[in-house]
Protein backbone atom coordinates (compact mmCIF):
# COMPACT_ATOMS: atom_id res chain seq x y z
CA UNK A 1 0.00 0.00 0.00
CA UNK A 2 1.03 3.46 -0.57
CA UNK A 3 -0.32 6.14 1.66
CA UNK A 4 0.87 9.09 -0.87
CA UNK A 5 0.28 6.72 -4.53
CA UNK A 6 2.69 9.06 -7.01
CA UNK A 7 0.75 11.29 -9.87
CA UNK A 8 3.40 9.52 -12.38
CA UNK A 9 1.50 6.36 -11.99
CA UNK A 10 -0.67 4.91 -14.55
CA UNK A 11 -4.79 5.73 -13.02
CA UNK A 12 -5.85 2.36 -12.33
CA UNK A 13 -9.59 3.23 -13.21
CA UNK A 14 -8.39 4.46 -17.06
CA UNK A 15 -10.29 1.01 -17.70
CA UNK A 16 -12.93 1.60 -15.89
CA UNK A 17 -15.75 0.68 -18.00
CA UNK A 18 -13.59 -2.76 -18.21
CA UNK A 19 -12.98 -3.33 -14.40
CA UNK A 20 -16.87 -3.04 -13.85
CA UNK A 21 -17.71 -5.59 -16.54
CA UNK A 22 -16.12 -8.05 -14.71
CA UNK A 23 -18.57 -9.94 -12.04
CA UNK A 24 -16.90 -11.29 -9.04
CA UNK A 25 -17.46 -14.83 -8.31
CA UNK A 26 -16.07 -15.53 -4.81
CA UNK A 27 -18.04 -18.08 -2.51
CA UNK A 28 -20.17 -15.64 -0.49
CA UNK A 29 -19.27 -18.05 2.96
CA UNK A 30 -15.78 -16.62 2.43
CA UNK A 31 -16.53 -13.09 1.55
CA UNK A 32 -13.72 -11.91 -0.49
CA UNK A 33 -11.07 -14.62 -0.66
CA UNK A 34 -8.62 -13.78 -2.89
CA UNK A 35 -5.27 -15.73 -1.67
CA UNK A 36 -2.27 -15.13 -3.12
CA UNK A 37 1.89 -16.05 -2.76
CA UNK A 38 3.76 -14.21 -0.20
CA UNK A 39 7.97 -14.35 0.45
CA UNK A 40 8.52 -14.17 3.77
CA UNK A 41 10.61 -11.58 4.91
CA UNK A 42 13.58 -13.92 6.77
CA UNK A 43 13.45 -15.32 2.83
CA UNK A 44 13.46 -12.57 0.46
CA UNK A 45 13.35 -9.35 2.12
CA UNK A 46 10.89 -6.93 3.41
CA UNK A 47 7.01 -7.51 2.15
CA UNK A 48 6.64 -5.97 -0.88
CA UNK A 49 2.43 -5.86 -0.49
CA UNK A 50 0.21 -5.76 2.43
CA UNK A 51 -2.62 -7.35 0.18
CA UNK A 52 -0.96 -10.36 -1.73
CA UNK A 53 -2.47 -11.53 -5.30
CA UNK A 54 -3.66 -14.77 -6.71
CA UNK A 55 -0.93 -17.58 -6.84
CA UNK A 56 0.60 -16.90 -10.72
CA UNK A 57 1.47 -20.93 -10.77
CA UNK A 58 -1.90 -22.44 -11.86
CA UNK A 59 -1.76 -25.89 -9.86
CA UNK A 60 -1.28 -23.91 -6.82
CA UNK A 61 -4.31 -21.65 -7.26
CA UNK A 62 -6.39 -24.47 -8.03
CA UNK A 63 -4.48 -26.34 -4.76
CA UNK A 64 -5.74 -23.09 -2.42
CA UNK A 65 -9.45 -22.97 -4.33
CA UNK A 66 -9.53 -26.41 -3.35
CA UNK A 67 -8.65 -25.35 0.73
CA UNK A 68 -10.91 -22.76 0.30
CA UNK A 69 -14.11 -24.49 -0.85
CA UNK A 70 -13.15 -27.31 1.53
CA UNK A 71 -13.15 -24.41 4.56
CA UNK A 72 -16.19 -23.27 3.25
CA UNK A 73 -18.28 -26.22 3.84
CA UNK A 74 -17.60 -25.07 7.75
CA UNK A 75 -19.51 -23.09 9.90
CA UNK A 76 -18.76 -19.46 9.05
CA UNK A 77 -17.65 -16.44 11.55
CA UNK A 78 -20.93 -15.11 12.11
CA UNK A 79 -22.27 -18.21 12.91
CA UNK A 80 -20.98 -19.45 16.70
CA UNK A 81 -21.58 -21.99 19.55
CA UNK A 82 -20.15 -20.33 22.45
CA UNK A 83 -17.30 -22.80 23.82
CA UNK A 84 -13.52 -23.29 23.22
CA UNK A 85 -14.13 -27.28 23.57
CA UNK A 86 -13.50 -28.07 20.32
CA UNK A 87 -10.40 -26.10 19.32
CA UNK A 88 -9.11 -26.87 22.90
CA UNK A 89 -9.03 -30.79 21.52
CA UNK A 90 -7.65 -29.88 18.04
CA UNK A 91 -4.51 -28.11 20.31
CA UNK A 92 -4.58 -31.07 22.57
CA UNK A 93 -3.75 -33.70 19.39
CA UNK A 94 -1.34 -30.82 17.79
CA UNK A 95 0.70 -31.20 20.59
CA UNK A 96 -0.28 -27.65 22.55
CA UNK A 97 1.81 -25.81 19.71
CA UNK A 98 -0.02 -22.84 20.91
CA UNK A 99 2.29 -22.80 24.22
CA UNK A 100 5.26 -23.22 22.03
CA UNK A 101 5.96 -19.25 22.24
CA UNK A 102 5.02 -15.73 24.10
CA UNK A 103 1.56 -14.24 22.34
CA UNK A 104 -0.05 -10.78 22.73
CA UNK A 105 -3.92 -11.11 23.01
CA UNK A 106 -5.73 -8.20 21.50
CA UNK A 107 -9.66 -7.60 21.98
CA UNK A 108 -12.02 -4.64 21.73
CA UNK A 109 -14.50 -3.35 19.33
CA UNK A 110 -12.85 -0.83 16.81
CA UNK A 111 -8.61 -0.41 16.13
CA UNK A 112 -7.99 -4.52 16.83
CA UNK A 113 -6.17 -4.94 13.52
CA UNK A 114 -4.71 -1.34 13.07
CA UNK A 115 -3.46 -2.02 16.60
CA UNK A 116 -2.02 -5.30 15.78
CA UNK A 117 -0.13 -4.79 12.62
CA UNK A 118 1.79 -1.99 14.72
CA UNK A 119 2.85 -3.71 17.50
CA UNK A 120 4.01 -6.58 14.51
CA UNK A 121 6.22 -3.76 13.21
CA UNK A 122 7.85 -2.79 17.11
CA UNK A 123 8.61 -6.14 17.62
CA UNK A 124 9.86 -7.05 14.07
CA UNK A 125 11.81 -3.81 14.51
CA UNK A 126 13.40 -5.15 17.50
CA UNK A 127 14.65 -8.05 15.55
CA UNK A 128 11.75 -10.68 16.72
CA UNK A 129 10.49 -12.79 14.44
CA UNK A 130 6.52 -12.37 15.00
CA UNK A 131 3.70 -14.22 13.79
CA UNK A 132 0.22 -12.44 13.23
CA UNK A 133 -3.32 -13.24 13.16
CA UNK A 134 -6.13 -11.11 12.38
CA UNK A 135 -9.54 -11.05 10.92
CA UNK A 136 -11.49 -10.64 8.89
CA UNK A 137 -8.97 -10.17 5.66
CA UNK A 138 -9.61 -7.09 3.24
CA UNK A 139 -8.75 -9.66 -0.12
CA UNK A 140 -6.81 -12.58 0.78
CA UNK A 141 -7.58 -15.20 2.97
CA UNK A 142 -4.04 -15.56 3.41
CA UNK A 143 -3.74 -11.89 5.10
CA UNK A 144 -4.62 -13.68 8.55
CA UNK A 145 -2.11 -15.46 8.85
CA UNK A 146 1.44 -13.69 8.64
CA UNK A 147 4.74 -14.01 9.33
CA UNK A 148 7.44 -11.33 9.67
CA UNK A 149 5.15 -9.07 8.71
CA UNK A 150 3.87 -10.74 5.29
CA UNK A 151 0.99 -12.60 4.83
CA UNK A 152 1.89 -16.69 4.67
CA UNK A 153 2.68 -18.30 1.10
CA UNK A 154 -0.15 -19.90 -0.82
CA UNK A 155 2.11 -23.00 -0.56
CA UNK A 156 2.37 -22.94 2.76
CA UNK A 157 -0.78 -21.92 3.39
CA UNK A 158 -2.08 -25.44 1.68
CA UNK A 159 0.42 -27.37 3.36
CA UNK A 160 -0.54 -26.25 6.72
CA UNK A 161 -3.94 -27.31 6.28
CA UNK A 162 -2.97 -30.46 4.54
CA UNK A 163 -0.94 -31.02 7.68
CA UNK A 164 -3.54 -30.77 9.84
CA UNK A 165 -6.70 -31.65 8.24
CA UNK A 166 -6.22 -35.41 9.45
CA UNK A 167 -6.57 -33.68 13.05
CA UNK A 168 -9.18 -31.94 12.25
CA UNK A 169 -11.40 -34.79 10.56
CA UNK A 170 -10.72 -35.89 13.93
CA UNK A 171 -11.59 -33.79 16.33
CA UNK A 172 -15.20 -33.39 14.02
CA UNK A 173 -15.95 -36.80 14.94
CA UNK A 174 -15.59 -36.54 18.49
CA UNK A 175 -17.37 -33.37 19.08
CA UNK A 176 -21.34 -32.36 18.80
CA UNK A 177 -20.14 -29.78 16.13
CA UNK A 178 -18.17 -29.77 13.73
CA UNK A 179 -15.06 -26.93 13.85
CA UNK A 180 -16.01 -23.66 12.39
CA UNK A 181 -13.81 -22.08 9.88
CA UNK A 182 -12.49 -19.73 12.00
CA UNK A 183 -11.71 -22.57 14.39
CA UNK A 184 -9.79 -24.19 11.42
CA UNK A 185 -8.04 -20.83 10.49
CA UNK A 186 -7.18 -20.35 14.25
CA UNK A 187 -5.65 -24.13 14.53
CA UNK A 188 -3.41 -23.43 11.32
CA UNK A 189 -2.27 -20.03 12.25
CA UNK A 190 -1.13 -21.58 15.64
CA UNK A 191 0.53 -24.61 14.09
CA UNK A 192 2.05 -22.38 11.36
CA UNK A 193 3.56 -20.10 14.25
CA UNK A 194 4.91 -22.90 16.27
CA UNK A 195 6.64 -24.38 13.21
CA UNK A 196 8.05 -21.18 11.64
CA UNK A 197 9.19 -20.74 14.62
CA UNK A 198 8.35 -17.40 16.22
CA UNK A 199 9.67 -15.51 19.27
CA UNK A 200 6.18 -14.06 19.75
CA UNK A 201 2.62 -14.41 19.12
CA UNK A 202 0.67 -10.96 17.82
CA UNK A 203 -3.25 -12.64 18.01
CA UNK A 204 -6.60 -10.88 17.85
CA UNK A 205 -9.26 -12.44 18.91
CA UNK A 206 -12.21 -12.94 16.29
CA UNK A 207 -15.45 -11.97 18.67
CA UNK A 208 -15.36 -11.50 22.57
CA UNK A 209 -12.84 -13.20 24.33
CA UNK A 210 -14.05 -15.66 26.67
CA UNK A 211 -15.38 -18.14 24.44
CA UNK A 212 -13.38 -17.07 21.40
CA UNK A 213 -11.24 -19.68 19.32
CA UNK A 214 -8.17 -17.85 19.70
CA UNK A 215 -8.57 -17.99 23.63
CA UNK A 216 -6.87 -21.31 24.18
CA UNK A 217 -3.48 -19.05 24.42
CA UNK A 218 -2.22 -17.40 27.64
CA UNK A 219 -1.28 -13.99 26.20
CA UNK A 220 2.04 -12.73 28.31
CA UNK A 221 0.01 -9.24 27.78
CA UNK A 222 -3.84 -8.58 26.95
CA UNK A 223 -4.61 -5.60 25.29
CA UNK A 224 -8.01 -4.14 25.15
CA UNK A 225 -9.15 -1.64 22.62
CA UNK A 226 -11.97 0.97 23.05
CA UNK A 227 -15.08 -1.17 24.02
CA UNK A 228 -18.21 -0.09 22.07
CA UNK A 229 -21.93 -1.97 20.99
CA UNK A 230 -21.47 -4.61 18.05
CA UNK A 231 -22.52 -7.93 17.67
CA UNK A 232 -24.80 -7.41 20.93
CA UNK A 233 -26.92 -10.26 20.45
CA UNK A 234 -23.89 -12.52 20.95
CA UNK A 235 -22.13 -10.47 23.39
CA UNK A 236 -24.48 -8.09 25.91
CA UNK A 237 -26.38 -5.06 24.92
CA UNK A 238 -24.18 -3.15 27.33
CA UNK A 239 -20.68 -2.08 27.17
CA UNK A 240 -20.24 -3.74 30.91
CA UNK A 241 -21.71 -6.56 29.11
CA UNK A 242 -19.68 -6.90 26.22
CA UNK A 243 -16.58 -5.75 28.35
CA UNK A 244 -17.14 -8.81 30.81
CA UNK A 245 -17.15 -11.23 27.92
CA UNK A 246 -13.94 -9.72 26.58
CA UNK A 247 -12.16 -9.74 29.51
CA UNK A 248 -11.56 -13.55 29.60
CA UNK A 249 -8.28 -13.02 27.63
CA UNK A 250 -6.96 -11.68 31.13
CA UNK A 251 -5.28 -14.27 32.07
CA UNK A 252 -3.23 -14.96 35.65
CA UNK A 253 -0.65 -12.87 36.09
CA UNK A 254 -0.47 -10.96 32.60
CA UNK A 255 0.27 -7.41 31.97
CA UNK A 256 -3.21 -5.35 31.18
CA UNK A 257 -2.61 -2.59 28.37
CA UNK A 258 -5.95 -0.73 28.33
CA UNK A 259 -7.42 2.27 26.08
CA UNK A 260 -9.39 4.66 26.97
CA UNK A 261 -12.64 3.06 27.65
CA UNK A 262 -16.37 3.38 28.96
CA UNK A 263 -16.58 3.88 33.00
CA UNK A 264 -18.73 0.75 32.63
CA UNK A 265 -16.24 -1.10 30.56
CA UNK A 266 -13.55 -0.30 32.64
CA UNK A 267 -15.19 -0.57 36.00
CA UNK A 268 -15.45 -4.51 35.00
CA UNK A 269 -11.98 -4.91 33.34
CA UNK A 270 -10.59 -3.83 36.32
CA UNK A 271 -11.99 -5.34 38.44
CA UNK A 272 -11.23 -8.63 36.25
CA UNK A 273 -7.71 -7.85 36.17
CA UNK A 274 -7.34 -7.57 39.78
CA UNK A 275 -9.22 -10.86 40.47
CA UNK A 276 -6.31 -12.28 37.99
CA UNK A 277 -3.38 -10.77 39.59
CA UNK A 278 -2.71 -8.61 36.41
CA UNK A 279 -0.32 -5.43 36.30
CA UNK A 280 -2.86 -2.44 34.44
CA UNK A 281 -1.46 0.12 32.33
CA UNK A 282 -4.33 2.99 31.37
CA UNK A 283 -4.35 5.18 28.88
CA UNK A 284 -4.80 8.80 29.86
CA UNK A 285 -2.95 7.52 33.10
CA UNK A 286 -0.01 5.04 32.46
CA UNK A 287 0.41 5.98 28.57
CA UNK A 288 -1.38 7.95 26.07
CA UNK A 289 -0.59 10.26 23.31
CA UNK A 290 1.15 13.96 24.18
CA UNK A 291 0.55 15.59 20.89
CA UNK A 292 0.09 15.25 17.20
CA UNK A 293 -0.36 17.07 14.16
CA UNK A 294 -1.34 16.66 10.96
CA UNK A 295 1.26 15.65 8.42
CA UNK A 296 1.38 14.51 4.76
CA UNK A 297 0.32 11.11 4.17
CA UNK A 298 -0.38 10.46 8.19
CA UNK A 299 0.36 12.59 11.51
CA UNK A 300 3.30 13.63 13.79
CA UNK A 301 3.21 12.27 17.40
CA UNK A 302 4.36 12.69 21.05
CA UNK A 303 3.62 9.13 22.91
CA UNK A 304 3.76 8.67 26.62
CA UNK A 305 4.82 5.22 26.92
CA UNK A 306 5.81 3.39 30.18
CA UNK A 307 9.14 4.31 30.18
CA UNK A 308 9.33 7.53 29.22
CA UNK A 309 8.43 9.54 26.26
CA UNK A 310 8.65 9.12 22.85
CA UNK A 311 8.49 12.69 20.09
CA UNK A 312 8.59 13.03 16.80
CA UNK A 313 7.13 9.36 15.80
CA UNK A 314 5.76 9.70 12.60
CA UNK A 315 2.73 7.09 11.97
CA UNK A 316 1.29 7.20 8.10
CA UNK A 317 -1.87 6.65 9.11
CA UNK A 318 -4.95 9.43 9.57
CA UNK A 319 -6.81 9.97 12.09
CA UNK A 320 -7.12 10.65 15.89
CA UNK A 321 -8.06 6.95 16.77
CA UNK A 322 -4.76 6.25 14.97
CA UNK A 323 -2.51 7.93 17.02
CA UNK A 324 -4.99 6.01 20.13
CA UNK A 325 -4.04 2.62 18.51
CA UNK A 326 -0.24 3.73 18.77
CA UNK A 327 0.07 4.22 22.17
CA UNK A 328 -1.61 1.69 23.52
CA UNK A 329 0.67 -0.80 20.44
CA UNK A 330 3.66 1.22 22.06
CA UNK A 331 2.58 0.54 25.97
CA UNK A 332 2.32 -3.43 25.03
CA UNK A 333 5.36 -3.78 23.05
CA UNK A 334 6.76 -1.93 26.56
CA UNK A 335 4.96 -4.04 28.58
CA UNK A 336 6.11 -7.54 26.60
CA UNK A 337 10.03 -6.28 27.14
CA UNK A 338 9.56 -5.41 30.76
CA UNK A 339 9.70 -2.03 30.62
CA UNK A 340 7.82 0.03 33.41
CA UNK A 341 8.80 -3.17 35.48
CA UNK A 342 11.71 -5.00 35.02
CA UNK A 343 13.60 -2.37 33.68
CA UNK A 344 13.07 1.48 33.91
CA UNK A 345 14.47 3.00 30.60
CA UNK A 346 12.06 3.46 27.30
CA UNK A 347 12.65 1.50 24.41
CA UNK A 348 15.10 2.37 21.79
CA UNK A 349 13.91 5.75 19.98
CA UNK A 350 14.92 5.15 16.49
CA UNK A 351 13.65 1.89 16.51
CA UNK A 352 10.27 2.68 17.41
CA UNK A 353 10.03 5.47 15.10
CA UNK A 354 11.53 3.39 12.16
CA UNK A 355 8.66 1.24 13.20
CA UNK A 356 5.60 2.85 13.34
CA UNK A 357 7.01 4.98 9.91
CA UNK A 358 6.85 1.60 8.42
CA UNK A 359 3.02 0.43 9.50
CA UNK A 360 0.82 0.44 6.97
CA UNK A 361 -3.65 -0.74 7.58
CA UNK A 362 -4.74 -2.00 4.30
CA UNK A 363 -8.85 -0.80 3.93
CA UNK A 364 -8.62 2.24 7.03
CA UNK A 365 -8.55 5.53 5.27
CA UNK A 366 -6.51 3.65 2.49
CA UNK A 367 -6.52 5.90 -0.89
CA UNK A 368 -6.12 4.02 -3.73
CA UNK A 369 -7.19 6.62 -6.45
CA UNK A 370 -6.66 10.17 -7.22
CA UNK A 371 -8.42 12.87 -9.23
CA UNK A 372 -11.22 12.26 -7.34
CA UNK A 373 -9.62 11.18 -4.58
CA UNK A 374 -10.76 7.57 -3.50
CA UNK A 375 -10.59 6.32 -0.01
CA UNK A 376 -11.39 2.92 1.40
CA UNK A 377 -12.31 2.54 5.05
CA UNK A 378 -13.79 -0.40 7.12
CA UNK A 379 -15.97 1.31 9.43
CA UNK A 380 -18.83 -0.95 9.99
CA UNK A 381 -20.39 0.32 13.19
CA UNK A 382 -21.33 3.64 14.49
CA UNK A 383 -18.23 3.86 16.79
CA UNK A 384 -15.67 3.12 14.14
CA UNK A 385 -17.89 5.32 11.61
CA UNK A 386 -17.52 8.34 14.08
CA UNK A 387 -13.78 8.18 14.61
CA UNK A 388 -13.33 7.93 10.45
CA UNK A 389 -15.63 11.18 9.81
CA UNK A 390 -13.58 13.03 12.37
CA UNK A 391 -10.44 11.51 10.40
CA UNK A 392 -11.64 12.92 7.20
CA UNK A 393 -12.72 16.62 8.13
CA UNK A 394 -9.06 16.34 9.70
CA UNK A 395 -7.14 14.72 6.99
CA UNK A 396 -8.62 15.42 3.76
CA UNK A 397 -9.55 19.08 2.69
CA UNK A 398 -12.52 17.66 0.57
CA UNK A 399 -15.54 20.44 -0.98
CA UNK A 400 -17.76 17.30 -1.48
CA UNK A 401 -17.43 13.94 -0.67
CA UNK A 402 -19.52 11.31 -1.89
CA UNK A 403 -20.44 8.07 0.08
CA UNK A 404 -20.78 4.40 -1.02
CA UNK A 405 -21.92 2.48 1.39
CA UNK A 406 -22.27 -1.42 1.79
CA UNK A 407 -23.30 -3.05 5.23
CA UNK A 408 -24.20 -6.31 6.50
CA UNK A 409 -27.42 -6.99 7.29
CA UNK A 410 -26.43 -7.80 11.46
CA UNK A 411 -25.20 -4.53 11.93
CA UNK A 412 -26.54 -0.92 13.31
CA UNK A 413 -26.45 0.62 9.80
CA UNK A 414 -28.22 3.34 11.06
CA UNK A 415 -26.18 4.63 13.52
CA UNK A 416 -23.15 4.11 10.59
CA UNK A 417 -24.97 6.03 8.28
CA UNK A 418 -25.86 9.11 11.23
CA UNK A 419 -22.16 8.89 11.73
CA UNK A 420 -21.15 10.12 8.08
CA UNK A 421 -24.28 12.16 7.49
CA UNK A 422 -22.26 15.75 8.38
CA UNK A 423 -19.85 14.66 5.88
CA UNK A 424 -21.17 13.17 2.71
CA UNK A 425 -22.71 15.47 0.32
CA UNK A 426 -24.82 12.65 -1.57
CA UNK A 427 -24.42 8.65 -0.74
CA UNK A 428 -24.91 6.10 -2.66
CA UNK A 429 -26.10 2.47 -1.09
CA UNK A 430 -25.02 -0.60 -2.18
CA UNK A 431 -23.96 -3.85 -1.53
CA UNK A 432 -21.01 -6.68 -1.29
CA UNK A 433 -21.24 -9.93 -2.85
CA UNK A 434 -22.02 -11.65 0.42
CA UNK A 435 -24.82 -13.82 1.73
CA UNK A 436 -24.94 -11.58 4.61
CA UNK A 437 -25.20 -7.99 2.59
CA UNK A 438 -28.00 -5.83 3.45
CA UNK A 439 -29.99 -5.99 0.20
CA UNK A 440 -29.20 -2.70 -1.56
CA UNK A 441 -33.23 -1.37 -1.39
CA UNK A 442 -33.33 -1.95 2.17
CA UNK A 443 -30.35 -0.02 2.94
CA UNK A 444 -31.32 3.07 0.66
CA UNK A 445 -35.09 3.00 2.74
CA UNK A 446 -32.64 3.86 5.88
CA UNK A 447 -30.51 6.05 4.06
CA UNK A 448 -33.43 7.92 2.58
CA UNK A 449 -34.81 8.95 6.62
CA UNK A 450 -31.32 9.77 7.68
CA UNK A 451 -30.03 12.17 4.69
CA UNK A 452 -33.42 12.48 3.05
CA UNK A 453 -34.30 11.00 -0.56
CA UNK A 454 -32.70 13.61 -3.20
CA UNK A 455 -29.02 12.78 -1.35
CA UNK A 456 -29.49 8.92 -2.38
CA UNK A 457 -28.71 6.98 -4.94
CA UNK A 458 -29.14 3.10 -5.15
CA UNK A 459 -26.86 0.96 -7.48
CA UNK A 460 -27.05 -2.32 -5.86
CA UNK A 461 -24.08 -3.29 -8.24
CA UNK A 462 -20.62 -2.62 -6.58
CA UNK A 463 -19.20 -1.57 -9.81
CA UNK A 464 -21.69 0.48 -10.87
CA UNK A 465 -21.81 2.51 -7.05
CA UNK A 466 -18.41 3.14 -7.55
CA UNK A 467 -18.94 4.69 -11.39
CA UNK A 468 -21.86 6.32 -10.05
CA UNK A 469 -20.07 7.91 -6.88
CA UNK A 470 -17.08 9.06 -8.82
CA UNK A 471 -19.11 10.68 -11.56
CA UNK A 472 -20.68 12.40 -9.18
CA UNK A 473 -17.18 13.51 -7.54
CA UNK A 474 -15.74 14.54 -10.78
CA UNK A 475 -18.82 17.32 -11.08
CA UNK A 476 -16.35 19.40 -8.89
CA UNK A 477 -14.37 19.89 -11.57
CA UNK A 478 -10.59 18.37 -12.35
CA UNK A 479 -8.90 21.05 -9.72
CA UNK A 480 -11.49 21.14 -7.42
CA UNK A 481 -12.27 18.73 -3.62
CA UNK A 482 -14.28 16.19 -4.77
CA UNK A 483 -13.65 12.43 -3.17
CA UNK A 484 -15.47 9.82 -2.29
CA UNK A 485 -15.00 7.23 0.97
CA UNK A 486 -16.17 3.50 0.32
CA UNK A 487 -17.23 2.46 3.61
CA UNK A 488 -19.53 0.39 5.64
CA UNK A 489 -18.16 -3.12 5.59
CA UNK A 490 -14.62 -4.80 5.45
CA UNK A 491 -16.16 -7.13 2.44
CA UNK A 492 -17.34 -4.24 0.73
CA UNK A 493 -13.91 -2.21 0.91
CA UNK A 494 -12.39 -5.60 0.21
CA UNK A 495 -14.74 -5.89 -2.82
CA UNK A 496 -13.72 -2.45 -4.17
CA UNK A 497 -10.73 -2.90 -3.98
CA UNK A 498 -10.21 -4.96 -5.98
CA UNK A 499 -12.53 -3.22 -8.28
CA UNK A 500 -10.20 -0.12 -7.86
CA UNK A 501 -7.00 -1.96 -9.41
CA UNK A 502 -5.35 -3.15 -5.96
CA UNK A 503 -4.55 -6.76 -5.51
Amino acid sequence: MSDNPGTDQPDPLDSFEEIIEAETTRDPDLAVIEAGSRTLRTQGGPPQADVPARPEDPEVDRALREVEAELATRWGETKLEPSVARIAALMDVLGEPQRSYPSIHITGTNGKTSTARMIEALLGAFELRTGRYTSPHVQSITERISLDGAPITAERFIETYQDIKPYVEMIDGQQEYRLSFFEVLTGMAYAAFADAPVDVAVVEVGMGGSWDATNVIDGDVAVVTPIDLDHTDRLGGTTAEIAGEKSGIIKQGATVILAQQPVDAAQVLLKKAVEADATVAREGLEFGVVARHVAVGGQLLTLRGLGGEYPEVYLPLHGGHQAHNAAVALAAVEAFFGVGAQRAEPLDIDTVRKAFAAVSSPGRLEVVRRSPTVVLDAAHNPAGARATAEAVREAFDFTRLIGVVGASGDKNVRGVLEAFEPIFAEVVVTQNSSHRAMDADELAAIAVEVFGDERVQVEPRLPDALEAAITLAEEEGEFAGGGVLVTGSVITVGEARLLLGKG
